[in-house]
């Protein structure tokens, strides 16, 4: 028997970056829990492969759609899918993100090789990617007065993390509109819909693989550098993010918004001395 304040059972759930780790991961996860899952991610041929084995190991009760979070007429026109097809939108996970070489300063660069297209392209998919998923999912939840709004920060986000500029920018932003959209739509429209963020340590995924570790495993400079800033001297695991957006996402947090958590194995908490 379930416990109540954590029960998703009915929730139906759109996860942006769906192919992703973390993301995925989570969408998997909700899914084994009872919620309605409705995947969304740039390419079509990654949503088929994310629906069908979905449908094969853990439930049917999942759908996905192509869906570019940067255009505003594909965002329109999957809302209108998923609100045709279920009626109601209770969560929206913004997991779409990412970072591009250009939007970062490597180790023999400076401030001045920045590549300011690929900055802007960073800030837009970060920022844009979840600002407006949001605004045009969040209009069920004004309507029923309802739901919650999950979005993926990050470590850079509160701190100088050397390197990565436009995505360290682009996550600062997501803290801010966090706060920003809880108070928003707390004050205009119910006090029953929600908006906080994750901000994830460092977990290894296909994007910062070959920054973090060697090819025979063993950490890179960069790598050693986060492990020794992290009390718990590791390396974050794709699940250990799932229950804290289980939380955020339930009953049990009915009182909770405007939140920023880490899952950072302590990361965030130690100066390094």
């Amino acid at each position: 028997m379930k416990n109540s304040l954590f029960d998703l059972e009915g929730k139906v759930i759109a996860v942006t970056g769906a192919a992703g780790v973390l993301a995925g991961g989570t969408a998997k996860y909700l899914l084994e829990q009872g919620a309605t899952l409705v995947m969304l991610d740039l390419f079509q041929d990654k949503v088929d492969q994310v629906v069908a084995d979905c449908k094969a190991t853990i439930s049917e009760k999942v759908s996905g759609y192509a869906c570019n979070v940067l255009d505003q007429t594909i965002l329109d026109d999957v809302y209108e899918k998923i609100m045709a097809e279920h009626g109601r939108i209770d969560v929206l996970i913004n997991g779409a993100g990412g970072n591009m070489p250009g939007a970062t300063i490597g180790p023999d660069q400076t401030i001045f090789d920045l590549k300011i297209e690929d900055y802007d392209k960073v800030l837009a998919l970060n920022l844009k990617g979840t600002v407006m998923p949001t605004i045009t999912f969040a209009k069920a939840m004004a309507k029923q007065k309802s739901g919650c709004i999950v979005n993926f920060s990050s470590m850079s986000a509160g701190q100088a993390l050397t390197r990565v500029l436009g995505y360290s920018n682009a996550k600062g932003a997501i803290d801010n509109f966090t706060r920003w959209m809880a108070v928003e739509l707390a004050q205009k429209f119910s006090g029953d819909i929600r908006v906080n963020a994750i901000a994830p340590g460092f977990f290894v995924s296909h994007q910062n693989r070959a920054l973090l570790l060697k090819e025979d495993g063993t950490f890179t400079e960069r790598g050693n550098q986060v492990i020794n800033k992290t009390p718990m001297g590791r390396f974050g695991e794709q699940d250990e993010v799932f229950g804290c957006i289980h939380y955020l996402i339930s009953e049990a947090a009915k009182f909770v918004t405007g939140t920023v958590i880490p899952v950072d194995g302590g990361f965030s908490a130690y100066t390094g001395v």
